[in-house]
């Protein structure tokens, strides 16, 4: 998680100075639990990393110490491929150049409700 993340979800619950995280580590599958501490000098986070990718916001991840120290990346983490249909074939949106990006990021949804 960034920094402004962190603030957010600190300034949602005042008047607390420790959130704690816990769950497996995503490389070992270890039983975790982080904890970040709101300090003098900014956040103090023990026992290793969590990680929000932004697509799953409702989902974090934890990463115990040693498998952070190895490496703080995410591995065998895979994100979402979209397609859109674009003059007749379905084609990745990340393989589009930026100007089409920007136009499927600018439509709407069509409902059929009112």
């Amino acid at each position: 998680m960034n920094r402004s993340q962190l603030h957010d979800l600190f300034d949602s619950k005042p008047g607390m100075e420790e959130i704690t995280f816990e769950g497996q580590c995503h490389d070992c599958g270890v039983e975790v639990s982080v904890s970040v501490k709101m300090g003098a000098c900014g956040f103090e986070v023990t026992n290793g990393a969590v990680y929000q990718p932004y697509l799953l916001d409702d989902r974090r991840f934890v990463k115990c110490r040693s498998c952070f120290d190895i490496s703080n990346d995410l591995r065998n983490f895979q994100a979402c491929e979209v397609y859109a249909r674009c003059i007749g074939y379905l084609r990745p949106i990340s393989q589009m150049n930026e100007g089409k990006r920007a136009e499927v990021k600018d439509r709407k949804m069509f409902s059929l409700v009112a």
